[in-house]
């Protein structure tokens, strides 16, 4: 009886989607110019929230877990420094918060329409009942666009060079539906959903996004020779969508080759789109890729919310409050965000002293092969900005 109401809440939430309003109806916008920074883009969805009275922006904050709360605190040192017109709510949601705090801190973004969020943890040791917080951010809020820039940034080792790649995936459905049950006494049925109406508005989002940004290929990554109805019509739909931009070259993948060329040419890829869970892996070996968590900020979209966050969902337990996580990724997260409410000033101060900072090699830490703390990153940070203002 539970599964089968599990189901026709599925369901529902199908139908919900299949009746949203394309994508299309929503302009993309490319705050600054492909050549000034390899973070300088934003995408959004609808209209960001306006500011209040006094012109200040008020932003949901969730620090999360390990290393979250101080990052979020070094945020807001950066910026008091810089003087950016944002005061945050900060709502505490972490591994061990109930359902009701979780819930509390989505009515919290759904009040101010936009985050700063850090990693929660999730406990695979924890009973089935207990399900992962930021899958419910992002299933309850819609956010059903995981966009992430790879690049290679200056200043930073890596074994490989002039890596650019657009990620984009689907973050609602697929694996990560929450349907699980057991059929008989050691056999699990764990149920994989995708759906032509999020098949299709993802693509719709990869595809614009990739002309918008003057792109050349998308790569659709996929399984459809194994899971022939599933993958195929995420295949099927973007097929689909393709055809309607004949001035971008398709082409599919096949997921286990993608990890491989991955790792092997990166430079290959320019665009690419994929289900929830490839998203997640693929995404992990990009960061790898660029010089590892602590560089690569993240955003989610949807067609009212946006959540901002690092591109590896990693908690970096292990570096809590040891003054050694590096804070480049949440930082130059928190700049999207900026551009996204058209504060583009105060976001490109701070994404140039981050960036700047990534040159002083003084200051790098042992991530990335240095011997700098936390602090030494922020105090360089804030200096570059008090010399250029």
């Amino acid at each position: 009886m539970i599964m089968v109401l599990k189901m026709l809440t599925a369901a529902s939430c199908f139908v919900k989607a299949m009746l949203q309003p394309s994508p299309l109806c929503h302009s993309w916008e490319i705050l600054f110019g492909r050549e000034t920074s390899p973070r300088s883009f934003s995408f959004k969805h609808g209209i960001p929230p306006s500011a209040k009275y006094g012109g200040r922006h008020t932003v949901t904050m969730i620090p999360g877990d390990g290393i979250g709360p101080e990052l979020m605190l070094h945020v807001k040192t950066v910026f008091r420094h810089a003087c950016v017109p944002v005061d945050f709510e900060e709502v505490i949601v972490n591994s061990t918060s109930g359902e009701e705090d979780v819930h509390n801190a989505i009515m919290a973004v759904r009040r101010n329409c936009v985050a700063l969020k850090g990693n929660i943890e999730t406990d695979h040791n924890l009973p089935p009942s207990h399900k992962s917080r930021n899958n419910m951010f992002r299933t309850t809020l819609d956010l059903y666009a995981n966009v992430i820039h790879f690049k290679s940034l200056p200043g930073v080792e890596t074994r490989h060079k002039d890596v650019d790649i657009l990620v984009v995936r689907e973050n609602t459905e697929g694996e990560y539906s929450n349907l699980e049950h057991e059929s008989v006494k050691g056999v699990i049925e764990s149920l994989k959903i995708i759906t032509k109406a999020r098949s299709l508005r993802i693509a719709e989002y990869a595809f614009q996004l990739a002309q918008e940004m003057g792109r050349k290929r998308v790569t659709v990554v996929h399984k459809a020779n194994i899971m022939q109805l599933g993958d195929g019509l995420f295949l099927q739909c973007c097929r689909e969508v393709a055809s309607r931009y004949p001035q971008l070259t398709f082409e599919g993948m096949i997921v286990d080759n993608t990890t491989m060329q991955l790792v092997s040419q990166p430079q290959q890829f320019d665009v690419m789109v994929m289900p929830n869970l490839y998203g997640n892996i693929v995404n992990n070996i990009c960061t790898g890729l660029v010089g590892g968590a602590g560089l690569v900020p993240g955003a989610n979209y949807g067609h009212t919310y946006a959540v901002f966050e690092t591109a590896s969902r990693q908690s970096g337990k292990n570096l809590a409050n040891k003054n050694m996580a590096n804070p480049t990724a949440m930082l130059l997260a928190s700049c999207i965000l900026l551009d996204y409410l058209k504060l583009h000033s105060y976001a490109t101060s701070i994404r140039n002293a981050v960036l700047a900072s990534m040159e002083n090699k003084d200051v790098h830490t042992p991530d990335i092969g240095g011997q700098g703390t936390t602090s030494d990153i922020i105090q360089n940070i804030t200096n570059h900005i008090s010399t250029v203002n």
